[in-house]
């Protein structure tokens, strides 16, 4: 299929709320990048993420998730919206829930695809073993920095990223051969020291993970800091990743609901108010018995002497 397929696609892409969108050919991941994905599963270092060390073939190889895919399709769609400062949820949480926004978006462009040009598409939004990372360069969008997150030039780290698997193949964009200026930023600010300095992330010092995934107490020498869902601090002190790049989309506006909440209302919050505060949201991750943990710690860490 000719470049001009391939450019009303991502025309389609734009119109649906993407800031960028590649094109991939569909494969294998690299040797080397496989072998950096299961180093780190040897290591522990997912912690209690199992799900991680599952699917394997399939994460290695994308055309194991559709028969037949020959090009992956990646799309980066922005979140970021200024202000609220002292919100103790993390940025990409403080709207509606991103898996169910984008599969829609991305579902309507594959039925564009289809009904256009034939063939399959199959859209994923971080439910399958797909490395989204690896692709998203792969796609020419960006590159992955020193704090694990995808930095797109002029765009920043402030996006959520879907792919399509499509059996319909257009050429491929030149991956992305930028690199992370290595200033070791986020290293530095990291609070629980998870970063190693090379691109890899220790999960079970990461506070993204610790107030998300785990269940298990926090480690004695990791503070909260000013948050208790998730962590924006490698993000924020990134010089090229920290960006606010306009065309957030609306369903990721911050809800007062989120921007307002305090500690202390999630130490006492019943049942009721937890249901509708996480209802459409990603914070339906984390139960009400650990956010009210959470909020316990942090409103220890923040009370004055």
């Amino acid at each position: 299929m000719n470049d001009a397929v391939k450019e009303d696609i991502r025309d389609r892409a734009i119109d649906a709320g993407a800031v960028r969108c590649g094109f991939a050919a569909c494969g294998p991941v690299s040797a080397a990048a496989r072998r950096l994905y299961d180093d780190w599963i040897a290591a522990g270092r997912q912690g209690s993420m199992e799900y991680c060390g599952r699917y394997a073939e399939q994460r290695a190889d994308p055309r194991l998730l559709l028969d037949g895919a020959q090009t992956v399709i990646s799309c980066a769609f922005a979140y970021g919206y200024r202000g609220h400062d002292g919100c103790i949820v993390s940025e990409y949480a403080r709207g509606l829930d991103y898996h169910t926004v984008l599969r829609r978006r991305l579902e309507d462009i594959g039925r564009y695809i289809e009904d256009t040009y034939g063939g399959q598409t199959r859209a994923l939004v971080d439910t399958a073993p797909m490395r989204e990372r690896y692709w998203a360069v792969e796609a020419g969008l960006g590159y992955v920095g020193v704090n694990n997150q995808l930095i797109i030039p002029g765009i920043g780290s402030r996006v959520f990223l879907g792919e399509l698997l499509w059996t319909g193949r257009v050429e491929p964009d030149e991956a992305c051969s930028a690199k992370c200026r290595g200033c070791m930023a986020c290293v530095r600010a990291c609070p629980g020291h998870a970063l190693d300095g090379e691109g890899g992330c220790d999960a079970r010092r990461c506070l993204s993970y610790l107030t998300i995934e785990c269940r298990d107490a926090l480690p004695p020498d990791i503070s909260l800091g000013q948050g208790c869902y998730g962590c924006d601090v490698c993000l924020r002190v990134c010089p090229e990743g920290n960006i606010y790049p306009g065309g957030a989309l609306p369903e990721f506006a911050p809800r007062p609901e989120v921007t307002s909440l305090t500690a202390e209302q999630l130490q006492s919050m019943g049942s009721g108010a937890y249901k509708r505060l996480v209802a459409g949201s990603a914070m339906r991750r984390v139960p009400l018995p650990r956010l009210r943990y959470l909020a316990s710690l942090l409103a220890a860490s923040t009370a004055p002497d």
